[in-house]
């Protein structure tokens, strides 16, 4: 019963990683694009921003869902 209890536990917590780094990229794509809209002119200030979101919304799911997940197991 353990091990298979232990399947669904650690879905829920890959899939709260993912919703963590989805509001991650969220929010750095709103305050990322505000400042590098005053940085950089208009083709390349959102390229930058959402580049920068996309990637910190990767890392950051991808930590917490390790993080969760492992956490699970104990």
């Amino acid at each position: 019963m353990g091990r298979y209890q232990r399947t669904p536990d650690r879905v829920a917590a890959w899939a709260t990683g993912i919703g963590i780094g989805l509001v991650v990229l969220m929010l750095v794509w709103l305050v990322g694009n505000r400042l590098a809209g005053l940085a950089w002119d208009a083709p390349v200030g959102p390229v930058v921003a959402f580049t920068a979101a996309v990637l910190s919304g990767i890392a950051t799911a991808l930590v917490m869902g390790r993080r969760l997940a492992l956490t699970t197991t104990n």
